[in-house]
């Protein structure tokens, strides 16, 4: 008899062959879609490069194309702006000395260090070996030690009920999310969601790539531009770059 690993860990971490097993005449069990790229390795490092060049109003669509994946937003029957979900948000800064102004998008920063692994209780907050940051929702108790330790803060604790999940996302109340990079996608060697909406209006504000590959175009662009990272000297070292800030 073949042994199917069933481990949730072990399942988001790198993914097994999406198959239908049969428990009994009439009943199966499906498992999760498979990564058809194989399991996660640290040959590879995912990151971003976002252009704070952009046009503001790139960064909307940026937004609402992640609302539309991963299945979240504001439900306007329990509108509270204290617990927004802070899967990715548009942030407008502006320099006192000079006066400039700019608008990004801040998501979780999938860094190589990440504080928020360091400080859960249960291991639910994880870093995959490709440098995806994410969050078991399984084994995830809502402490918030996570939230109080990302200095992005960059997550958001689920108060109420959620409807409208995705099958590849599934939310809970009383657990902690952020951003995934769409993990699902890349998973399949796609674009996650906020950098293919953009793309597809054929601009190049947000580049997603492989950064240990330097025929890559992010590691090109990185090696290119003049780049910043937000908070580069706290050292835990975040995959997504910026230019323009």
């Amino acid at each position: 008899m073949t042994k199917v690993d069933t481990s949730r860990r072990n399942i988001l971490k790198g993914g097994a062959a999406a198959a239908v097993i049969t428990l009994a005449p009439g009943v199966t069990l499906r498992t999760v879609e498979a990564a058809v790229t194989g399991p996660a390795t640290n040959a590879k490092r995912w990151g971003m490069l976002i252009d704070a060049n952009a046009p503001s109003d790139v960064w909307d669509i940026a937004v609402e194309a992640c609302k539309a994946e991963q299945g979240w937003g504001k439900d306007e029957a329990h509108a509270n702006p204290t617990t927004d979900p802070q899967w990715i948000r548009k942030v407008n800064v502006k320099d006192p000395k000079t006066g400039a102004k700019a608008s990004l998008p801040v998501m979780c920063q999938h860094c190589a260090n990440p504080p928020c692994v360091d400080v859960c209780p249960t291991g639910a907050s994880m870093k995959r070996a490709d440098g995806i940051v994410l969050v078991d929702k399984h084994i995830c108790i809502g402490c918030r030690y996570c939230m109080m330790a990302c200095p992005y803060s960059c997550r958001s604790f689920v108060h109420e009920d959620v409807h409208g999940q995705r099958p590849h996302m599934p939310r809970g109340k009383g657990t902690v999310e952020a951003c995934t990079l769409c993990v699902h996608r890349v998973d399949k060697g796609q674009q996650p969601a906020c950098v293919e909406a953009i793309s597809n209006m054929g601009s190049d504000a947000m580049i997603f790539g492989d950064l240990n590959d330097p025929t890559s175009e992010i590691a090109r662009a990185v090696s290119k531009y003049v780049t910043q990272r937000i908070r580069s000297d706290l050292g835990v070292e975040p995959g997504i770059h910026y230019r323009g800030i």
